[in-house]
């Protein structure tokens, strides 16, 4: 295997609260926006965002993260005095529910750009649309291809595809692992694409991956496990859903397969929940890329999201990776609206502000973030990787690992131009 992995150290100190450094620590609440500590007064801002909340699952932690720093944000002078019209809309996980609501908030709510999006559908429905309305999308999450191939959607998160990737390099480095099988939902434009970075990544380290798709909604968790470990590889990679990935691990801990063959995993599998619901079974046996840095890091941005989701969210709204991802999209939004004239917050200018977003700190994610002029955005491509050890995580040393998907050549590419490393 080629020792040409690229570590970076986690953990950039968050600068938070930029438009006014002066009132920013003098309080003792959660950082946001102007920290005046006096509500916004003036015209609103109309904001939008598409999730997934009714459906085959509730996806809409991203955007209840956002609407909690938005509140915290308009009690705390708004953006230069206005507050924000925060308006989410549910896709329902249908397509064209998707492109109706989309319509609806771009078109008739005129809202001057989307945060805190997160859904498996909208991106396919909406991408063209809002490259042709001249709205930009910071999303929480994306998930299918779609949404890291369009010129005006910008995810937070990594995704499928690199989050896998990471994955594979970590069980090669580790385990030495030579063959993989990559598992992975046969749902339109995230199938073969979200296993194809470890494969493509392998082909150019000397490790052989295939992909197993499944059925998400009638797939047998024995059957595709016996299927995997007939192939005879070194390391399973399991790129599914929390709901799938649990009954698959309890039916290799049935058949032992286990203790044969290493399983890694992408970053849906990084849960609270998860190192009980698996048990010790899979105690240093079971490694899982993140997306983001971990949910109980003691970086001041991550603190901050805790202290606004307490303050702002409700109990119920779920404190994960999902919601992380929401807060990032929400405070980069921010971060570019401040910095404009609160009389001239108009689609055309603050999607020119977004684009010029080049240095985006915050100790949630790995590396800084940006947005520029790209055709596409996966300007989140590291993470770290933990394991459960029966009751928690625990997180492997070495800090961030960046993936090295061929595909990412013109996000490399573009990073360059913008003088980024």
């Amino acid at each position: 295997m080629k020792r040409n992995q690229k570590i970076a150290l986690s953990a950039f100190m968050g600068a938070m609260g930029l438009a006014a450094a002066g009132g920013a620590w003098a309080q003792t609440g959660p950082d946001c926006g102007l920290n005046t500590g006096k509500a916004a007064t003036g015209e609103p801002i109309p904001i939008g965002a598409v999730v997934g909340k009714t459906g085959p699952d509730d996806f809409s932690a991203s955007g209840q993260a956002a609407a909690a720093y938005f509140k915290c944000v308009n009690a705390n002078g708004g953006i230069n005095g206005r507050p924000v019209d925060y308006i989410v809309a549910d896709d329902q996980w249908n397509p064209e529910t998707a492109a109706q609501v989309a319509s609806k908030l771009v078109k008739d709510r005129k809202v001057v750009v989307l945060a805190g999006s997160t859904s498996f559908v909208e991106c396919g429905a909406n991408a063209k649309m809002y490259a042709d309305e001249g709205v930009m999308v910071i999303a929480g999450t994306g998930v299918p291809r779609e949404c890291f191939n369009a010129r005006n959607y910008v995810p937070v998160n990594a995704g499928p595809r690199v989050s896998a990737t990471i994955a594979a390099m970590y069980a090669a480095q580790k385990y030495k692992a030579k063959k993989m099988v990559c598992i992975i939902p046969n749902i339109p434009s995230l199938g073969n694409w979200a296993c194809e970075g470890p494969k493509e990544w392998g082909k150019k380290n000397g490790v052989e991956v295939e992909t197993i798709a499944i059925d998400p909604g009638s797939a047998d968790a024995t059957s595709t496990m016996l299927q995997a470990a007939a192939k005879k590889p070194d390391t399973i990679i399991m790129n599914v859903p929390k709901g799938i990935l649990v009954p698959m691990l309890a039916a290799a801990e049935q058949q032992n397969i286990g203790k044969k063959i290493h399983f890694v995993s992408s970053a849906p599998a990084y849960n609270a929940d998860v190192p009980k619901a698996i048990g010790p079974y899979w105690k240093g046996n079971f490694d899982v890329n993140l997306e983001f840095n971990p949910l109980e890091s003691a970086g001041p941005d991550n603190k901050n999201w805790l202290a606004v989701m307490d303050k702002y969210g409700a109990k119920s709204d779920p404190r994960d990776t999902f919601s992380q991802a929401g807060y990032v999209a929400a405070r980069i939004v921010t971060q570019a609206l401040l910095k404009m004239d609160p009389k001239r917050v108009d689609r055309a200018g603050v999607t020119d502000a977004l684009r010029k977003v080049s240095d985006f700190r915050s100790d949630i994610l790995c590396k800084p973030f940006y947005v520029g002029n790209g055709n596409r955005h996966n300007a989140n491509n590291s993470g770290p990787v933990a394991s459960p050890d029966g009751n928690g995580w625990r997180f492997a040393p070495g800090g961030c690992l960046t993936a090295e998907d061929p595909e990412l050549v013109d996000i490399r590419a573009d990073e360059q131009k913008m003088g980024l490393k």
